[in-house]
């Protein structure tokens, strides 16, 4: 579209956000800005237009489950896994979608701490 002028992601956010824009959703911003929403969204995990809505304050899944991608992607974010250690947050909730696998010690052994209590796991759960 000739003459559109594209507005900066950051200021779409404060706009929408107002006083309670999320440190999170700044991050997300800025790294939308630097790069693009596209790229933003391929670093968290998600598509550009939920990359869009979160901005615009206007996203209607779990806000939660983002903020956690971006934690961990953008901010660096780090949680205790008990079998892998030190992981930024966003790869825990990779690790997490992973299925059972019996070629894998490691990854069998993820799978079953994922489902037993661990304090990082979102399975079953809307943890915070």
């Amino acid at each position: 579209m000739a003459g559109v002028a594209k507005r900066d992601p950051l200021q779409v956010a404060q706009e929408a956000w107002k006083s309670d824009l999320p440190d999170w959703v700044e991050a997300l911003a800025n790294e939308a800005s630097a790069t693009s929403g596209e790229a933003a969204a391929d670093r968290i995990g998600y598509s550009g237009a939920v990359v869009s809505s979160v901005l615009a304050n206007k996203y209607k899944g779990r806000l939660d489950n983002v903020e956690a991608r971006v934690r961990g992607a953008l901010m660096g974010e780090t949680v205790n896994c008990p079998v892998l250690g030190d992981i930024t947050r966003d790869r825990c909730l990779d690790e997490q979608k992973c299925g059972f696998s019996t070629s894998s010690s490691v990854r069998a052994r993820i799978y079953r701490a994922c489902r037993a209590g661990c304090q990082n796991s979102r399975i079953g759960s809307a943890k915070p």
